[in-house]
């Protein structure tokens, strides 16, 4: 790149070069859907020479920088503020500055302060003392409560707790590099690496017949990873253990499904779901009810697999609306000055269908 150009363009600014700077050609943005730059430092994009580009260099921009951000458009010698969002053409060989978009708008800035919680000199006590062991209930606990944010679509609460979930994996990431183990950066080429290799039909030349074909393949591919490995391991041994019991049933028999273990229609799955319950109705001890009503989950969570519908979420969405209808019904017989249990069955219910009405 012309370094001369890039004096040119802070000349025209009149401002000092940042002391940091990414400098790259429009065209590198042509074909990307993410700035391929940190946005904590200032950018300088040069050689935008056409409308077309300039709406591809606005559209992969906006997808990390707000509408509003301000820029610097340098075209014949000359410089103008505008927004992001509201440029449309430029000059040939126009130059567009993007300052920064603040500090800790980085995965790296992010990266830098959780490392400075583990620094034996000046870091947070309680982070030095962390260990992957420690931290896994922390994982579990931020999980469940990213997983309740997805479950009420509360968009505050997901923006939040996903920021939640990510110190988790980068802590446990920087536990590792300080135990030798392995570096986030590791982690994030081995998981960019695996992307490519299961979607040969986004980055290769494999075509696919619609989304069974894709999970058809990724199981195909997943199988001669598993040979490659020299392990004696099944298509069911990579569901982790430790999952909730419906989403753990669900993923095995989508698993198995991909490779044919399948009923061959939905008709099959109802008249097992009629089965499993006569066989309780038949169960004459615990033992026997205990394992039939297993099976009767388990057929549940594949009648939802049919529908499209995940089992796991389905049961917490009714979990959460059973909460509140029931919390209706506290607040009714507190607004009558009585306990629940002094109340009927009759008048409970009351209350609940009052809560179905109003649509809780």
């Amino acid at each position: 790149m012309d370094l001369a150009l890039v004096s040119h363009v802070f000349e025209t600014l009149c401002i000092p070069p940042p002391s940091k700077l990414t400098l790259l050609e429009a065209q590198t943005l042509s074909s990307a859907h993410v700035p391929p730059f940190p946005p904590d430092v200032p950018a300088l994009i040069i050689s935008i020479d056409s409308q077309e580009l300039a709406l591809q260099v606005k559209k992969v921009l906006l997808a990390v920088y707000p509408q509003e951000h301000e820029v610097k458009i340098v075209e014949n010698g000359k410089w103008s503020d505008l927004k992001l969002g509201g440029f449309e053409s430029f000059s040939p060989n126009a130059c567009l500055y993007l300052p920064s978009l603040g500090e800790g708008t980085s995965f790296e800035s992010f990266a830098e302060i959780v490392a400075h919680l583990r620094a034996p000199e000046d870091g947070c006590p309680w982070d030095k003392e962390q260990t992957h062991q420690t931290l896994r209930t922390h994982l579990l606990e931020e999980s469940y409560e990213t997983l309740s944010a997805m479950d009420t679509n509360d968009v505050g609460a997901m923006h939040e707790e996903f920021g939640d979930l990510l110190l988790q994996i980068v802590l446990n990431a920087q536990i590792a590099y300080q135990d030798r183990e392995f570096t986030m950066t590791q982690v994030i080429k081995s998981i960019y690496d695996k992307i490519i290799r299961r979607h040969p039909h986004v980055f290769g030349d494999v075509k696919l017949d619609g989304v069974q074909g894709v999970l058809q393949n990724w199981e195909k591919l997943k199988e001669q990873e598993r040979g490659k490995k020299k392990e004696d391991k099944g298509i069911l041994d990579g569901v982790p253990a430790a999952l909730p019991a419906l989403t753990q049933a669900q993923e095995y028999q989508d698993r198995a499904a991909r490779v044919g273990f399948d009923w061959p229609e939905i008709q099959g799955v109802l008249d097992k779901v009629r089965e499993e319950i006569t066989e309780i109705e038949k169960a004459e001890n615990l033992v026997e009810v205990t394992g039939e009503l297993g099976d009767l989950f388990f057929v549940l969570v594949n009648l939802a697999r049919w529908r499209k519908v995940d089992a796991e979420s389905a049961l917490r969405g009714t979990n959460l609306k059973f909460k509140k209808r029931f919390a209706y019904v506290e607040q009714g017989a507190k607004q009558q000055a009585r306990n629940l249990s002094e109340m009927t069955l009759e008048e409970m219910d009351a209350f609940w269908n009052e809560a179905k009405q109003k649509g809780i």
